[in-house]
This record gives structure tokens, C-alpha cells and sequence, in this order.
């Protein structure tokens, strides 16, 4: 990723604080913070890989907004999905005494951002540099409109800015949940559980005793907690490629995602497949619904003694695999 705060820092259009914190919003691994001192910065970053990966470098990291507490400067990556951007921005203000740096690249829609900006304020001027900007505004400007609240897309259905299917359920877990069988044993979960969708209707079978909804973004997890009362439901915020124990499941259900940003990576999916093969018991099963292009068919077979494909339609198709392989 570009460097256009290092380049800000060094040119003098941002001065670092120094004194206080900053608060970094939503950082993504490949992101640049060298120009900032480690000690001043708190990270807050949704994703759990993410949230990882900057803990271990050594940053102090929060999952959501630490609305009890100011800082003296802002710095916010802007994310892809508009009224997350328009969020994190509002809440920036809100926390922040000082100015509030705001970088993203062009396909992200920062040139719309800073062009909304420049009607209600007088935003310092862009650094363009790869395919991307980079400006500041002051802290005291009034976003208050542009904060969002939980929105419900269905009766008893309540989803938030950024989460994956934020507005209606997802089709594919809709034709994943019509063709799930009665029997499911009594331990189950759900990888990449999302707002909870797949879950409910998993909780809909009287013999399943403990679900987990694994799902590593924050975000979707607090709304999953309002969507998915049920006691037998315990809740994990993780990553689903490496969560929990061996051997100690009767089902896996996911719709795993297969994006990074606006890059397909299959892989993303095949390492789920990979662990739900390991979190399963000798005659567990996994149940699946993934685009019909992609190509998971082989990681199945090569993690599942028995794979078979139960559905499709015009976009989507669902797999069934059983008897994970010993020793995968």
C-alpha cells in the first residue's frame, strides 16, 4: 500500500502531536504507521487477524471506538463500504481535539469523500500519490449525521455499517439454510457466522445443544448477539481459519468469504475448509454454499473422504462433505 502518510509526516502537512495519543482507524496490514511513535498510537481495528497482526508489532489495540477517552490527533483509513467510512469519520471527530488525517485510495471512494467534505468545511489540500489522497479537517466539524445506528433489514433482523450482507440476507445463505438436513448432532458451528443468519436457522433444530458463531469481524459479532438470543449459543470473536479444538465437532456450517477488498482469493475459503476438516469429529460434516466459480471442490476432496454437491442455482451451489481425513 502507498506511503501517503509518511509523506504527509515528512512534508510538514501533518504534524505529529507531541503529546497525547492517536487514534488509527481501521489500519490494514501493508498500511505504513513508521512515521507515527508506536507509544502515542492506538489502533482500532475491528478485524481480529488484523487486531493480531498490530498487537504483535507492538501497537496498542482497541475493536471498537473508545468513546470514553480523547486523543490528539486522528488518523482514518477509509474502508470500501461508504457508510462505514462516513462512520469512522464521524467518531474520529467526536474523540479527537486535534486534526483528523483521513487517507484511502481511489477505489475505496475517497475522492467522493473529500468532495462531500469540501461543502461543509475547508479540508487542507489532498496529497494525491498511488492512486489514492491523502488531507486533514479539523476536529470540530459536525458529522453527527453521518454516524449510523443498527439498522433492522427484517423483522427481528438488525445489521450495522461495513458487515458482510448489511443490507438483506445474503442469498446464499438463504439457499445454504433451505437445504440444511433436520440432523446436525448436537455440537455445531458456524464459521464466518456473519449477523447471525446461518445461526438461527441452525438453532431452529431441537437436538443441537451448543452452537458457536465464530466471526472474526467485531462489528457483525455485536450484531449477531442482538439476532441470536438463543442460551445455546456461545460467541467468538476469532479467526475462523485457526478457531477452536480438535476433534470436538459433529457439524461445521459457513458461508466462507472470498474477498480481500475487491480481490477474489479462494483461499480464504479453502484454509475454512481446512479447519473445519480438523475441528470434526472422525464422522462429522460440513456444509457449504460458495459462488458456483469457485473452485473448492478439490480442497474438499482433499480434506473429506465423501464430498458431494446437494444444490445450485443460477449463482450459487452447495457442498456436503463428510469423514474428514485423519492427519489433515
Amino acid at each position: 500500500m502507498s506511503q501517503r502518510l509518511s509523506l504527509a509526516v515528512q512534508s510538514g502537512d501533518f504534524a505529529v502531536p507531541e503529546e497525547g495519543r492517536i487514534a488509527v482507524f481501521h489500519p490494514r496490514d501493508g498500511h505504513d504507521l513508521s512515521a507515527l511513535p508506536t507509544a502515542q498510537v492506538v489502533v482500532i481495528q475491528p478485524q481480529k487477524p488484523e487486531y493480531d497482526s498490530w498487537t504483535a508489532r507492538g501497537y496498542l489495540c482497541r475493536a471498537d471506538t473508545p468513546a470514553d477517552d480523547r486523543f490528539a490527533a486522528a488518523v482514518v483509513f477509509v474502508p470500501r463500504a461508504k457508510a462505514l467510512a462516513r462512520h469512522l469519520l464521524a467518531e474520529a471527530v467526536v474523540i479527537t481535539d486535534g486534526p483528523v488525517l483521513i487517507d484511502g485510495a481511489k477505489t475505496d471512494g475517497i475522492d467522493s469523500i473529500f468532495k462531500e467534505l469540501k461543502k461543509r468545511s475547508a479540508p487542507s489540500p489532498a496529497i494525491s500519490k498511488a492512486h489514492g489522497k491523502l488531507f486533514s479537517i479539523d476536529a470540530d466539524l459536525d458529522l453527527s449525521d453521518w454516524r449510523a445506528t443498527p439498522q433492522e433489514i427484517a423483522p427481528g433482523w438488525v445489521t450495522g455499517p461495513g458487515v458482510f450482507s448489511a443490507d438483506g440476507i445474503d442469498p446464499a445463505s438463504q439457499l445454504l439454510a433451505e437445504r440444511l438436513p433436520l440432523k446436525l448432532g448436537k455440537t455445531v458451528a458456524d464459521l464466518g457466522a456473519g449477523w447471525g443468519y446461518l445461526s438461527r436457522q441452525i438453532l431452529s433444530r431441537e437436538a443441537v445443544t451448543t452452537l458457536h458463531l465464530v466471526e472474526a469481524d467485531q462489528g457483525a459479532l455485536t450484531c449477531a448477539r442482538q439476532n441470536v438470543t438463543d442460551p445455546r449459543a456461545t460467541f467468538h470473536w476469532d479467526d475462523a481459519r485457526s478457531w477452536g479444538a480438535k476433534g470436538s465437532l459433529d457439524t461445521v456450517v459457513m458461508n466462507p468469504p472470498f474477498h480481500t477488498g475487491r480481490t477474489a482469493e479462494p483461499a480464504l475459503g479453502q484454509a475454512f475448509i481446512a479447519n473445519a476438516a480438523r475441528l470434526l469429529k472422525p464422522a462429522g460434516q460440513l456444509w457449504l454454499v460458495a459462488n458456483r466459480h469457485l473452485p473448492y471442490e478439490t480442497a474438499l476432496t482433499d480434506s473429506f473422504a465423501q464430498v458431494e454437491e446437494t444444490a445450485r442455482d443460477n449463482r450459487f451451489k452447495v457442498l456436503h462433505a463428510a469423514r474428514p481425513r485423519r492427519g489433515r
